[in-house]
């Protein structure tokens, strides 16, 4: 990096103090820097409450006789220039504490760090890698993603695949194996669990000591930006898990980082994080607020990244060991600051709220009250979902309440519909397994909730493996159960998500008006006794909509009626009972035309089958003008067998 001066100036570190420095992490940390022909290594650390700080590593033999850093301001801001190029090197902060305490810390600003268990920080220049995702990035800038199909493939990069000796893959053999397999099956994003930096594989990344390390484990910075660049040229969006609410307690990382709690509350009973055994960011702190806003800004800087699902918001936005919801407005603030500041760098990153509390405007802006957030995982509807699926068939007419209830709802928020890591993980069950009844009942009901899913307003997250559908749950430790799909049932589930994937993103109804009221209508939500479901989705146009059908019981039913919108001709273009996914072919062949008959409170009707645990869509048929070889126009349908050679 070419800089102007070695040292920081009085500017950054006012804006440091006060919260406002996001550009931090291009003075803190280590930094390989030239100036003319001199090239020197910076080290730069905050450690107020320290007596001493020393640099040690393994160019000085681990002993910092001679390489004490200078505190440069009175707020305790450390600074080191040696006039060498240190890069690939190991250290650690030696810190002299003011209770006679030495402390070994890794760099909080570390750009890459040693594989653990070891815990030394490493020098790394970031700045050459040459990207090519510019048409990406230009895309991106041309679409409301708002408006736009979002299917989120959420994946652990530890135990989707591994190699035949139980190694895990590297970023980029990741991305030959991964990618492919994404473009195959048609998703739009893909969602990594954390990659920041941690001691400890089965805390998954949410219990970090280096925030600004992609983790070593599998491989290096430049791996990982190889990795999300084949990402984005082949159109496909990154989003990060990103834990900005609490952090790890090992040794060598944040806390108490100079003998005093520096980046976690003063206070005890708002520092200790009980559940998870971690210590909660101060985030009143202005130093706090630059070390993780610029955290993002990293990441969206160096990484390319396209998004963070900010993890665990209610831990942020209430006091964790309080009794009750007792707000904390130190954590609200510093959403607030961080979406804003977030949304001024790059108004097309998407920021991700994992709230489980009813919390209101977590997706409306800043400037109208909210807390700026583009998206907000929908727990509620996840819940309730789950909860009805798992009561068995023939109770669920008690229940009815909890697949209408989220209509309630589904547009105060813009939300996210997630069945993530956490629902199939400590006992819970996959969903298949989660579905009951037997063998081929489980199978259709998970092919039911699959497409109801997608046919409710939402963008759509799924975690890894439901598409094999697995009986194991998850095990974080082991790769995914590949092996499945040299059997019949599971390969008909893969070939079924590929298909829904495929209308769903073909489908602009199900999708563009995904926030607004405006996008749903209930055809009939109240038919408890036979656990029907029977709505339109409906696009920006006006032909654009679509008559959805569940059915959430293993009865079938033929000449069943359902009220309509419009007149003409139906097409079924979608039915989860078709023999090729598993089902027993009980599908709607021949175009379905409406009655002039009121039914559901519509002008029209029409006559369906209705499978067993099926769910199935209809569409109005398009209507097209074709030229005769006179000039003269005639219309005809799309709806054309092109089996039979028929007009339909």
């Amino acid at each position: 990096m070419a800089v102007n001066t070695f040292f920081p100036t009085e500017y950054q570190l006012h804006l440091f103090h006060e919260g406002n420095f996001f550009q931090s992490h291009q003075l803190f940390g280590a930094h390989v820097l030239q100036k003319g022909d001199l090239v020197c290594t910076r080290f730069c650390v905050w450690a107020p409450n320290a007596k001493q700080v020393r640099l040690v590593g393994d160019f000085n033999g681990w002993n910092g006789d001679g390489y004490e850093l200078e505190k440069v301001n009175d707020n305790g801001v450390w600074v080191l220039l040696l006039h060498q190029n240190l890069e690939g090197c190991l250290y650690k902060y030696e810190i002299h504490t003011i209770a006679n305490e030495t402390l070994l810390k890794a760099d909080p600003y570390a750009f890459y760090s040693e594989l653990r268990p070891h815990t030394a920080s490493i020098v790394y220049e970031m700045d050459d890698f040459e990207w090519n995702d510019l048409q990406w990035m230009q895309k991106k800038e041309r679409k409301n993603a708002l408006s736009e199909a979002a299917i989120i493939y959420e994946v652990h990069i530890g135990s989707w695949k591994k190699k035949p000796n139980g190694d895990f893959l590297n970023y980029r053999e990741l991305a030959d194996e991964l990618i492919p397999y994404v473009l195959e099956h048609g998703f739009t994003h893909i969602e990594l669990l954390p990659l920041v930096e941690h001691p400890l594989d089965i805390s998954w990344g949410y219990q970090g000591t280096g925030y600004y390390s992609v983790t070593s484990r599998y491989g290096t910075p430049k791996d990982f930006m190889y990795f999300v660049n084949q990402c984005h040229v082949n159109g496909i969006g990154v989003i990060l898990d990103w834990v900005p609410g609490h952090f790890c307690k090992d040794a060598h990382g944040l806390y108490q980082f100079d003998g005093t709690h520096l980046y976690s509350y003063e206070q005890i009973h708002d520092r200790e994080n009980s559940v998870w055994g971690t210590a909660n960011f101060d985030l009143g702190k202005g130093e706090v607020q630059s070390f993780l806003i610029s955290n993002a800004y990293f990441w969206m800087e160096q990484y390319h990244i396209d998004g963070f699902r900010v993890d665990a918001v209610a831990n942020i936005i209430y006091w964790p060991n309080s009794n009750g919801n007792h707000e904390n407005a130190f954590g609200i603030d510093f959403l607030k600051k961080l979406n804003k500041a977030v949304g001024e760098y790059d108004p097309h990153f998407l920021m991700i709220g994992e709230d489980s509390t009813d919390f209101p405007n977590v997706t409306a802006p800043v400037h109208y009250g909210g807390l700026g957030f583009d998206y907000k995982w929908n727990m509620g509807w996840m819940n309730d979902m789950l909860k009805y699926m798992e009561t068995p068939a023939f109770s669920r007419h008690s229940m009815h309440h909890k697949v209408t209830f989220s209509l309630l709802y589904a547009f105060s928020e813009n939300f996210i519909l997630p069945f993530s890591h956490d629902e199939v993980v400590h006992g819970k069950k996959s969903l298949l397994d989660k579905m009951p009844g037997d063998y081929w009942e489980k199978f259709a009901q998970l092919r039911l909730l699959l497409g109801y899913m997608f046919a409710h307003p939402g963008k759509k997250l799924l975690f890894m493996g439901f598409e094999l559908g697995q009986f194991a749950e998850w095990k974080d430790k082991e790769q995914l159960d590949w092996n499945l799909l040299e059997f019949e049932m599971h390969r008909k589930t893969n070939t079924y998500v590929k298909e829904l994937i495929k209308v769903y993103k073909r489908s602009k109804a199900m999708y563009e008006l995904d926030y607004l009221h405006e996008g749903f209508e209930w055809i009939d939500a109240n038919n408890n006794e036979q656990s029907i479901f029977s709505f339109i989705r409906k696009g920006k146009k006006e032909e654009e909509f679509f008559a959805v059908i569940c059915n959430f019981t293993g009865l079938s039913y033929q000449n069943y009626k359902i009220g309509i919108t419009a007149p003409g001709e139906y097409r079924e273009v979608f039915n989860s009972d078709k023999e090729e996914f598993g089902g027993t072919g009980q599908i709607n062949k021949k175009v379905i035309v409406a009655d002039e008959e009121p039914f559901h409170g519509k002008p029209y009707s029409i006559n369906l089958t209705i499978p067993p645990f099926g769910i199935l869509i209809l569409r109005p048929v398009k209507k097209r003008k074709e030229r005769k070889g006179n000039g003269k126009e005639k219309v005809r349908s799309y709806a054309v067998s092109r089996r039979k050679g028929e007009q339909a």
